[in-house]
């Protein structure tokens, strides 16, 4: 049986590139001079810049600022008169690239057997020809931060740029954080809708959370022996969890209920680990102590129901306000479906009407995110010395009416936005003659 489900995925992939988008490749490196006038710049840390100049040079951005800017000579001029400006916006926690027909399990690389798995690594499984990442970049995301899910310590992450021939040149920074899932600690809803629950008591789900719990602290405190150890031992799950110890990888807790968040703080306080918080759906209630603790967090989708009966129906739309005004670094995911992140933009704008403003809904997904990261001194905003990453939309990114991406830059690289829906589109109006 798994053999015929190998080969179904391989029959379905050869179909598919039978149909691939073959004249969608990655722009040629560009070493030039850009520059992107006359455009609404929204500089992603809350400035806006009216009628604005970028100048890039060797895909960086070496001046941005009024229309007074002189244009060096030959540069390639992208004027954007009309429109907005944007840095490219970045997709957290996804497997993006790592699943491409999620029904077919042969074609999921998210995953590994076993509980303690934190030598896997997402990039060396990241698929850079997957036919939804044109898809996606159409709409605005240049960067995604692809995880790993199952077991305990799931893996280990990295962020990608989404315009690449292969994992090696898609790379933009490896091996960023270790992947823990938070044992659960209440029995919760399962099966389609939640109606099903599990069938074993509150205490015996408890006690095993708490056992699992004990493990994963075991696991940190014979790492953090082992980093000291002198003899010339090697342990592979120890040693891909160095950067915890030396400040290099982040710890990106997946938990969602505020006794799961506590005990991921108690980890934290224990090891010493910079630390993210991954859903958060009650991260609104404890706002003070994220903040204290300087812990920020990846929120679930704002379209999502609340966690509990009890709160309000709108509260996945609001918690992100509510930790800007309590002074918690935030960003949020659409973890469920790779294909969804081209939603990124209009579910940023659902949560500006729900409390934030639009800047800071557009920081979120931006700048938030990158030092959430820990790539702010590469990307995430239009200043000086960064890559040049960035999006000009016609209207605005965060309204699905009116976004319109007519150029994307990815290290002033102007990539193509072409994509196989949009080819299908064209292919269509065609035959039916609409213009």
């Amino acid at each position: 049986m798994k053999y015929l489900r190998i080969l179904a995925f391989l029959l379905i992939t050869s179909i598919g590139n039978l149909f691939a988008q073959g004249n969608i490749y990655p722009a040629p490196e560009y070493n030039g001079t850009i520059a992107i006038t006359s455009g609404t710049i929204h500089v992603g840390n809350g400035e806006i810049i009216p009628n604005g100049t970028i100048i890039i040079s060797n895909g960086r951005i070496q001046t941005v600022g009024g229309n007074n800017l002189g244009i060096p000579v030959g540069a390639k001029l992208i004027n954007a008169n009309g429109k907005h400006v944007y840095p490219g916006l970045i997709a957290m926690s996804t497997n993006l690239g790592l699943a491409e027909i999620s029904s077919i399990n042969a074609g999921n690389d998210f995953a590994e057997l076993g509980d303690m798995n934190p030598s896997v690594r997402t990039i060396m499984a990241y698929n850079a020809q997957s036919q939804i990442i044109p898809t996606i970049r159409s709409n605005g995301v240049l960067l995604a931060h692809i995880v790993p899910r199952g077991g305990i310590i799931s893996g280990t992450s990295s962020i990608v740029q989404l315009d690449a021939w292969d994992w090696r040149d898609a790379s933009y920074k490896m091996n960023n954080g270790i992947h823990l899932n938070m044992p659960a600690l209440v029995n919760r809803p399962r099966g389609f809708g939640g109606f099903n629950r599990n069938t074993r008591s509150a205490n015996d789900v408890l006690k095993e959370a708490l056992n699992k719990i004990e493990d994963i602290r075991i696991f940190f405190r014979e790492a953090k022996i082992y980093q000291q150890q002198i003899a010339p031992l090697t342990n592979l799950k120890y040693d891909a969890v160095k950067g915890l110890f030396n400040k290099s990888q982040k710890l990106f807790v997946h938990c969602d209920l505020v006794k799961e968040m506590m005990m991921a703080i108690d980890l934290k306080k224990e090891f010493g680990f910079d630390m993210v918080i991954v859903g958060g759906a009650d991260s609104w209630l404890m706002a003070d102590v994220l903040k204290e603790n300087e812990v920020p967090v990846i929120l679930s989708e704002p379209h999502s129901l609340p966690s509990t009966p009890d709160d309000a129906v709108d509260q996945p739309y609001k918690t992100g306000a509510q930790l800007a005004q309590a002074g918690v670094l935030f960003s949020f995911a659409i973890e469920n479906d790779n294909w969804q992140q081209r939603c990124i933009p209009f579910q940023a704008g659902t949560m500006a009407a729900y409390g934030l403003s639009k800047e800071d809904a557009l920081k979120a997904i931006s700048l938030n995110a990158a030092k959430i990261l820990g790539i702010d001194q590469m990307t995430g905003s239009i200043e000086v010395g960064k890559d040049a990453n960035i999006i000009i939309s016609e209207g605005d990114v965060l309204d699905m009416k009116s976004s319109i991406i007519t150029t994307a830059l990815i290290k002033g690289r102007e990539i193509n936005l072409d994509n196989k829906q949009t080819q299908l589109f064209e292919k269509y109006k065609y035959k039916y003659g609409i213009k």
